[in-house]
């Protein structure tokens, strides 16, 4: 994440690009192969981060799962490997509820 806990909007999430990722293909393939758009950062932030709302129809369970199944996949397309499996994580702490 970009922004400190303490300052973070829960239905706007500004999450850094990982190096070597190119955010423009990552937004590309979410919009082009999966329906999903999010938006990348303007101004000093451009490239360097994506922009992710989470709020009406796409707060459903289904929906952010969805995110961020094709988020993952797009990221490995490009060659980054995740320290864990977002989705699964995100799936577990609904199951929490």
């Amino acid at each position: 994440m970009h922004v400190a806990p303490g300052y973070r909007l829960p239905p706007l999430n500004t999450v850094r690009v990982p190096e070597g990722v190119s955010d423009a293909e990552v937004r590309r393939y979410l919009l082009e192969g999966r329906g999903i758009e999010i938006l990348g950062g303007f101004g000093p932030l451009a490239g360097r981060v994506f922009r992710i709302g989470i709020m009406g129809a796409g707060s459903t369970r289904e929906n952010v799962l969805l995110l961020l199944e094709g988020l993952q996949a797009a990221l490995a397309q490009q060659g980054f490997r995740a320290s864990g499996d977002g989705a699964a994580a995100a799936a577990a702490a609904y199951e929490l509820r």
